[in-house]
C-alpha cells in the first residue's frame, strides 16, 4: 500500500506543476492586458459606436442617439477635406526636414563625437525636460515680427517690411519639425551605432570613396532607424493641432483643430469621432505601405 501510495503521488506530483507553470504566462500579461482593453479597447470602442450617432430634431445640443448611420464618415470628410489634407502634406514635410536635420546630427553623435557623444544625447533629449506647449510658444518669439529672424530677413533689399512668419504655414511646419526632431534623431542614433566600423574600412578597402561608402553601406544599414524615425514623427505630427493653433491662422488649421473644436467647442461629436476614426484608419494604411515599400516588415 505504501508503495501505491508513493506511485500516486508522483505521477500526479508533476502534473500539478506543470498546470500551474502553463498560467504563469497569462497571469503575467494579465495586468498588461488588463490596462489595453480598459484604456484602448473600450475607448475605441465607445468612439466607434459614437461616430454614427445623430442628433434627433429639436434635441438639446450635446443630446445623441444611436442611429449607425455610417454617412456620417461621408459627411464628415467631405466638410473637412481641406484640413484633413492639409494635416498630411505639413506632417509629410516637416517629417522630410526633420529627416535632412536629424540624420547627419545622428551620424556625428554615432561616429564623430568621441567623449563628447553623452552630452550631445542629453542636448537631442534636453527638449522634453520642457512643456510642449512652453516650446511652441516660445516659437511665437522667435518667428514673431520683432524676432530676430524676421529682422534679419528684413535687412536683405528683396524683403519688405510687411514680411512675417507667424500665422503662416511655415510657421506651423517649423513648429511640427522642432518638436518632433528629437523622435527623429534618436532612432536613427539608435540604428548607426550599431553599424561595425569594420565594415566601413572594409569598404574603403574595396576602393569606395566616403560617398559610395555612405550610400551603399551606411545608408542601407541604418534603413531601420530611417523607418521607425519618419514614422514616429509622421503619425503625431499628422493628429498635431498644438501647433496649428499657435503658430497658425484659421487658414493653416489642421484635422487635429478640427476634431478637438468639434469635441469642445461645436459638442458636434459624432462628427469629431467620424474624423477620428478616418485619421487613424488613413494612417495606418500608409504606415503598412511605407513599411512594405521600404523592405521592413519585420517592423509592423
Amino acid at each position: 500500500m505504501a508503495f501505491l501510495h508513493t506511485a500516486a503521488s508522483s505521477t500526479t506530483g508533476p502534473r500539478s506543476g506543470l498546470k500551474s507553470r502553463s498560467w504563469t504566462p497569462y497571469l503575467l500579461l494579465a495586468p498588461g492586458l488588463i490596462w489595453l482593453v480598459t484604456f484602448f479597447i473600450f475607448p475605441i470602442l465607445s468612439l466607434a459606436s459614437t461616430s454614427t450617432m445623430v442628433r434627433p430634431d429639436g434635441a438639446q445640443i450635446g443630446t445623441y442617439v444611436q442611429e449607425f448611420r455610417l454617412a456620417n464618415y461621408i459627411d464628415a470628410f467631405q466638410a473637412n477635406q481641406e484640413q484633413y489634407i492639409r494635416s498630411f502634406v505639413y506632417a509629410g514635410i516637416a517629417t522630410i526636414l526633420a529627416l535632412a536635420i536629424a540624420y547627419p546630427l545622428a551620424y556625428m553623435i554615432a561616429f564623430k563625437s568621441g567623449k563628447y557623444r553623452n552630452i550631445l544625447l542629453v542636448l537631442v533629449v534636453a527638449p522634453f525636460f520642457t512643456s510642449f506647449l512652453l516650446r511652441t510658444v516660445a516659437w511665437t518669439q522667435i518667428l514673431g515680427d520683432e524676432g530676430p529672424i524676421v529682422q534679419t530677413l528684413k535687412l536683405l533689399p528683396f524683403v519688405g517690411d510687411s514680411m512675417r512668419l507667424t500665422s503662416t504655414p511655415f510657421a506651423v511646419v517649423s513648429g511640427l519639425t522642432y518638436n518632433f526632431l528629437p523622435f527623429m534623431t534618436l532612432p536613427l542614433y539608435a540604428s548607426l551605432e550599431r553599424i561595425d566600423p569594420r565594415t566601413l574600412e572594409a569598404a574603403g578597402d574595396l576602393y569606395a570613396n566616403g560617398l559610395t561608402t555612405f550610400r551603399k553601406v551606411t545608408v542601407p544599414l541604418s534603413m531601420p532607424g530611417v523607418v521607425a524615425g519618419t514614422l514616429l514623427t509622421f503619425i503625431p505630427a499628422a493628429g498635431d493641432y498644438v501647433n496649428a493653433a499657435i503658430l497658425g491662422s484659421p487658414s493653416t488649421k489642421m484635422i487635429g483643430n478640427v476634431i478637438e473644436s468639434r469635441f469642445f467647442a461645436v459638442v458636434d461629436y459624432p462628427t469629431a469621432a467620424a474624423l477620428s476614426f478616418t485619421l487613424m484608419a488613413t494612417i495606418l494604411i500608409l504606415v503598412t505601405l511605407y513599411i512594405r515599400r521600404s523592405g521592413t516588415d519585420e517592423l509592423v
